[in-house]
């Protein structure tokens, strides 16, 4: 099989290909008499389970798993996969941390205080809670109070109030202080409840897709590790250091 034959499969040119072998993607060739390199079934599975893996690890994390394959370290290819698995279950489980926060909320949201910006005491008998608490609050990210240019002394504006009240709220329901801070995060990063309603979907459309993908790309991979076994190839090649 030629290198543009491979390249055309996937839409790739013929450079990308010798690339990727180069980069240690894709198995050796052996060359012909005329120096050619031939690619066989061997590398054109090799191709689609990297192209696969790229998909829902990166270019990077894919490439450092086509090579300890190609290396005979498995160890180290499974043990990335592994780990991508456990970084998409960390974030699953923020989404649904926050979804659930979001739901816990009242159907309204807290409104907007009027006015000039309160200060530290004024907020905290807003809220029934004590000044110190507002500091932890700040110190865990999830007040941001500005200061006064005169005095040093903080204010808390409407942005600041709202984010109070939805913390108090959380709390009351039981929620830690680093579940609260990401949910407020989270709400700042979309704009509002509405948004981050959205964003939620949106989301969690993100994460079943890279899931998918990393199933498909463990698949492509199972396949080439399969036709690894089943091809009479040497073990030089696979053990070979790792091209830079």
């Amino acid at each position: 099989m030629r290198p543009i034959d491979l390249a055309r499969e996937h839409g790739l040119s013929a450079q990308a290909i010798r690339n990727y072998e180069d980069a240690g993607i894709l198995p050796p060739t052996e060359r012909s008499e005329t120096g050619y390199r031939r690619y066989t079934p061997l590398h054109a599975q090799a191709l689609r389970a990297f192209l696969a893996l790229r998909r829902g690890h990166g270019h990077q994390q894919a490439m450092e798993i086509m090579r300890a394959t190609n290396q005979g370290d498995t160890e180290s290819a499974y043990r990335l996969i592994d780990a991508a698995h456990v970084a998409l279950l960390a974030e699953r489980d923020t989404r649904t941390e926050v979804a659930t926060s979001l739901g816990s909320l009242s159907t309204t949201m807290p409104i907007p205080v009027q006015g000039r910006p309160l200060t530290v005491g004024e907020l905290a008998r807003r809220l029934g809670v004590h000044p110190g608490t507002l500091r932890s609050w700040e110190t865990e990210g999830i007040l941001r109070p500005e200061r006064n240019p005169a005095t040093g002394y903080r204010e808390y504006g409407p942005d600041c109030v709202r984010d109070a009240e939805i913390a108090r709220q959380l709390r009351r329901g039981g929620y830690l202080l680093r579940q609260v801070a990401r949910f407020i995060e989270s709400l700042r990063e979309a704009g509002g409840a509405d948004a981050l309603s959205a964003f939620l979907g949106s989301w969690q459309d993100r994460l079943a897709t890279r899931s998918r993908n990393l199933l498909a790309g463990a698949a492509q991979l199972d396949a080439y590790l399969t036709l690894l076994d089943q091809t009479c190839v040497g073990e030089s090649w696979r053990s070979r250091p790792t091209v830079g």
